[in-house]
């Protein structure tokens, strides 16, 4: 009888390797004024890489956290338990410094570090992120009441991850999450019904129903509510000064379609304690800061997983055979590999710039607006490119075991998380409307890359002419947002990237020799040259 199972023509498994070997974002570090993190960059990498690395994320996201409301006397708990591997996770993100360590760092390049250490870790798993996130975005606005942040800001920037529920001042370090939306409301939190009722003593009481809550296992959380004077910021630790549980009860935890390594939660507020952040009626304005670093966040994810996916692709095309050929070498191949590569690093290329722009005073105009245009676009991107790349495994990406169904439901999310499409593409106009030096700023980034590709210029000229009729910019937002984002990348490109890169980027990007779907790319591409930046082995 003849052995059925020999295996020939099969992938090997991509393992102990370095994540952190990536042209792109080795090149915008270094750039950016974060090259001397780039020992600790390769140290996360070779982790993220390894089996080890993997083996957390892979389990971490099989078992997902579990609510436990009561015990079994019927007392209230209200906690959440995660499996081991997750708190493997956090330690190694908080001990590198992925949280708020940047904020309180004097070195330059700390925020553009901390950016390449989240683009590399986060390829491990994502979901253990979001409460990195959230804690690295609270500091600003807890800046907002210097009381609150001289006491809490030295431990949300500590380097221990110290879990479980006690007295946050008693803890080593701190995490952070972010309660906003309602359920009537969702996006227009001015619509939020939450109440806020001075307590006499400094403090407020809150009642309310928060309708996601991210990461409800955190130490505080920042949340908005209606206080007298308006909709307002308020901080609200889970257990409070005193030691006794605050008033934070949670109802259920979402069943979301990836992200599940993470919790994600409905939570009430009955007589909750709180404090305030910012001036009463001035919740929005003193939140916002905390959205917009978490918008820096959601594109470093969308622009990991494009990395993490076009990696794998790239790899299984350089191992696999068909019609005679590998798959690598097919042009039809060749053509989505490259194109797939164009999009990551784009992708990492404006991501690192945003970074380097978070602590700089004077290119704060140019962040507000170029950060939006580019959450917008890059996390829209990161769906299709992700299921592009898993469709280069045909069914073997389709099946559990190669990691890529865990891309493919984790990548939508990043562009749902702190203003889905169109809030984006929205805010993008808000920015122009209501700060117009962030437009000024805008081109002036631009202009740096001036004829340096007729493409990019003709590019440019045709987005000033469709800014200058404003009375179907709401209509036409997400054209002009696309736009945006399109000449931004291109012009980063242009100044930083090989040859090939830029090349290939601005004919299908801005030079209209581009199809709809990734694999369209003319023929004058080095698709070869290209491709090489998307190798890690």
């Amino acid at each position: 009888m003849p052995d059925t199972h020999e295996v020939v023509n099969q992938v090997p498994p991509l393992v102990d390797y370095d994540v952190a070997a990536d042209a792109a974002l080795l090149e915008g570090l270094r750039r950016e004024g974060g090259g001397w993190a780039e020992d600790e960059v390769h140290e996360l990498g070779r982790l993220a890489g390894s089996e080890k690395g993997q083996e957390w994320g892979r389990v971490a996201n099989e078992n997902p956290p579990v609510l436990h409301t009561h015990d079994r006397y019927g007392h209230r708990v209200d906690e959440v338990s995660y499996h081991p591997y997750y708190h493997e996770l956090m330690t190694v993100a908080v001990e590198h410094g992925l949280h708020a360590a940047p904020w309180v760092s004097d070195r330059a390049g700390a925020h553009v570090a901390r950016a390449a250490k989240v683009l590399v870790w986060n390829q491990a798993e994502g979901g253990h992120v979001c409460p990195i996130s959230m804690t690295y975005a609270a500091v600003p606005t807890l800046r907002h009441n210097p009381e609150l942040a001289a006491v809490y800001e030295p431990l949300l920037a500590a380097t221990e991850y110290d879990y479980g529920l006690r007295v946050p001042t008693s803890k080593r370090g701190l995490i952070a999450g972010m309660s906003m939306t309602e359920k009537q409301g969702g996006s227009d939190v001015r619509a939020n019904t939450t109440t806020a009722r001075p307590a006499g003593d400094g403090t407020f009481v809150l009642t309310g129903h928060k309708w996601f809550t991210s990461a409800p296992m955190s130490d505080v959380f920042l949340t908005l509510a209606q206080a007298p004077g308006g909709l307002s910021c308020f901080l609200l630790p889970r257990v409070l000064p005193d030691g006794s549980r605050n008033r934070i009860f949670f109802q259920r935890l979402k069943d979301k379609l990836g992200n599940k390594s993470n919790a994600s939660s409905e939570i009430e507020y009955d007589g909750a304690t709180g404090w305030l952040v910012g001036e009463e009626g001035r919740g929005v304005p003193t939140i916002i800061e905390m959205v917009n670093n978490t918008r820096l966040d959601c594109v470093l994810g969308s622009a990991s997983l494009m990395r993490q996916g076009v990696v794998q692709a790239v790899h299984h095309a350089r191992h696999r055979s068909a019609f005679g050929a590998k798959l690598v070498d097919q042009p039809a191949m060749a053509n989505v590999l490259a194109d797939l590569v164009l999009e990551s690093e784009a992708a990492t290329t404006v991501a690192l710039r945003l970074a380097g722009a978070t602590a700089d005073p004077g290119q704060q105009a140019f962040r507000r607006l170029a950060l939006a245009v580019t959450k917008y676009w890059v996390c829209k991107r990161g769906a299709a490119h992700t299921a592009e790349a898993l469709e280069c495994l045909g069914g073997n990406g389709y099946v559990e075991e190669s990691g890529m169904p865990r891309l493919y439901r984790e990548a939508p999310l990043l562009s749902i998380w702190e203003g889905s499409g169109n809030v984006a593409a929205l805010d993008s106009l808000r920015a122009m409307g209501k700060q117009p030096e962030s437009v000024e700023a805008f081109f002036a980034e631009l202009d740096l890359a001036a004829g340096a590709d007729a493409r990019l210029d003709d590019a440019i000229a045709r987005l000033r002419k469709e800014l200058s009729d404003p009375d179907e910019l709401p209509y036409r937002a997400r054209r002009i947002t696309e736009m945006m984002a399109l000449v931004l990348q291109g012009s980063l490109l242009v100044r930083f990237a090989p040859k090939a890169v830029a090349d290939a980027f601005c004919a299908s990007r801005l030079g209209g020799d581009w199809g709809i779907a990734f694999g369209t790319l003319p023929t004058a591409v080095d698709t070869k040259a290209i491709i090489e930046r998307g190798c890690v082995s």
